[in-house]
């Protein structure tokens, strides 16, 4: 089930243990406070700040999600539909300044997951229903 990979809380701003907590205060990227985390996890207790300077590498995963969005981009736009390199360069320019907070806050969510495993006591498995 998706719900128990590691994967899950990357995309949807939970906690990498037990999927239910936020792991960022606000839901959205594109808020005032986007860069705001909390420190524990409101539902397990997780720590999400685990040393001073934990979350420095995760700028690298944030280069690796920018390089992604622009080749990925860059072949489908200039290659796939023949469009000229200035319209896209046009496009790309104000689409890296839009997606910097959600790659911020993704990049960061992916960095704790590589370190933090999921634990499946905090998973609900569900009975089926009883005739």
């Amino acid at each position: 089930m998706f719900s128990e990979s590691r994967l899950y809380s990357i995309p949807v701003n939970k906690c990498p243990r037990c999927h239910q907590g936020d792991f960022f205060v606000t839901p959205s990227a594109f808020s005032r406070h986007f860069d705001k985390m909390h420190e524990r996890c409101p539902h397990c207790n997780e720590n999400f700040m685990p040393e001073p300077g934990f979350y420095w590498a995760s700028m690298f995963v944030s280069y690796a999600f920018f390089t992604i969005w622009i080749l990925l981009t860059f072949f489908i736009t200039v290659t796939w539909l023949d469009v000229d390199l200035d319209y896209y360069l046009m496009g790309l320019v104000p689409s890296l300044f839009i997606l910097t907070p959600y790659f911020f806050r993704m990049a960061r969510r992916t960095w704790l997951t590589i370190f933090v495993a999921p634990d499946p006591r905090y998973f609900h498995k569900y009975e089926p229903l009883a005739k």
